[in-house]
């Protein structure tokens, strides 16, 4: 079985195609700056060259039906006809309660990702125009979905519950969805197997470190706390988000700045972070490199970001009474071993002795980055949400033709 896994955002769209029979990658690329005149459009096919081209590409529909021309085209191609492509998987950023696992896209399953749309603005209706894209160009193809969100709906109510009036939830469903679910779940199970112990017996907690980022309690192998909220703006300090702050800021600085609130949104989300403290970028290596060339509020950025991290990490490793396992995953957490130093050699009372050789080391394969020594193993595992997505699609496919 071959399954395409689709990305889509507002202005862009990502894929991939899988062979389902060993998990192989046939082709990956992008669509960028869809509804413009300039679009791009890179395809990258397994064992050919990669192809760039710049065309007029107004929406959706037209992406995805340039997707497939690229998948199927003479040259470079990977395979023969649309025929081939037996389904496709969708990653959906939010699943309210509704959704606590993937499922096939139905009538229904369409009608409650746009219930959904006031909790996701900016991504679910995206995902939405994915689907429908799909619809027409593949429309007996069938399509799964995989929520980012559906894996943290094992939190207890004691951890997805804010302490503000209960009301509030019962009508709008307000409280804590957590993110990055996907990431957190496969880097989950990828470390237990290399561990080779059962996942449902260990104390884990995962870090998600990227320009959005996260940190996971996994407890007998289900979420038990995240640091992302209701949004994806709650938790460590971001690229450009803020993360955690005294909610009575915002109304502070918007009476004393006179900002809107989609100013002051605006200014938490796409201004703050590491972009506002270091005043140098939101990029981590940017934001090193310029530390280690003496820039003071670099350094500052620097030391709060490993800050916020070690608090949650320490604070799920009390919730779930120890840790055994830390993982770091995502573009930071994977390749910066500077980040993963700092981290480490401050929450040495957990058990943690980091060995500096194994953390210099680059790696696309899951490694052990902790001494022999070490009371709690932390490794580094690369995240393959796309794969996960694809399983997810295989199986729920296979198991509907049963």
């Amino acid at each position: 079985m071959k399954v395409l896994v689709i990305n889509a955002g507002s202005s862009s769209l990502k894929y991939q195609l899988y062979n389902m029979t060993d998990e192989s990658v046939l082709a990956s690329g992008r669509v960028e700056r869809i509804g413009m005149d300039s679009s791009i459009v890179t395809h990258e096919p397994t064992g050919k060259p990669e192809v760039r081209d710049v065309s007029e590409i107004l929406d959706h529909v037209t992406a995805v039906k340039r997707v497939i021309d690229m998948l199927t085209h003479d040259e470079h191609g990977v395979i023969s006809s649309m025929d081939e492509i037996d389904a496709v998987g969708h990653r959906i950023v939010h699943g309210g309660e509704v959704f606590k696992n993937s499922v096939l896209v139905t009538a229904e399953v369409k009608n409650e990702i746009k219930r959904l749309f006031d909790l996701a603005p900016l991504h679910n209706p995206a995902h939405m125009m994915g689907i429908t894209a799909v619809d027409n160009n593949l429309p007996n193809v069938p399509q799964a979905v995989v929520f980012d969100t559906a894996f943290h709906q094992t939190m207890p109510a004691s951890s997805y519950l804010y302490p503000i009036p209960k009301v509030l939830y019962r009508r709008h469903k307000i409280r804590r969805y957590g993110f990055h679910g996907t990431s957190h779940a496969y880097v989950s199970d990828v470390a237990a197997s290399y561990l080779k112990k059962p996942l449902n017996e260990l104390k884990m907690v995962t870090c998600h470190i990227g320009n959005g980022a996260s940190v996971t309690a996994i407890l007998d192998g289900k979420s038990y706390d995240t640091s992302m909220g209701m949004t994806p703006l709650e938790g460590l300090m971001m690229g450009t988000r803020s993360g955690d702050i005294d909610p009575a800021i915002v109304p502070f600085v918007m009476g004393k700045e006179e900002l809107t609130l989609s100013e002051v949104n605006s200014m938490l989300n796409k201004h703050s972070g590491m972009m506002a403290i270091s005043g140098v970028s939101s990029d981590m290596r940017e934001v090193i490199d310029a530390m280690n060339e003496g820039d003071e509020n670099a350094k500052l950025a620097f030391d709060m970001y490993v800050y916020r991290v070690r608090k949650y990490i320490g604070a799920y490793a009390a919730a779930m009474n120890g840790i055994d396992t830390l993982i770091f995953t995502a573009g930071v957490g994977e390749n910066s071993s500077v980040l993963r130093e700092a981290v480490c050699k401050g929450i040495t009372f957990l058990g943690i002795e980091l060995d500096d050789e194994k953390n210099a080391i680059r790696s696309k394969e899951a490694r052990e980055i902790s001494t022999a020594a070490s009371r709690v193993k932390v490794l580094v595992v690369p995240t393959n949400e796309e794969l996960l997505i694809a399983r997810d699609t295989f199986e729920l496919v296979q198991n509907a033709s049963k």
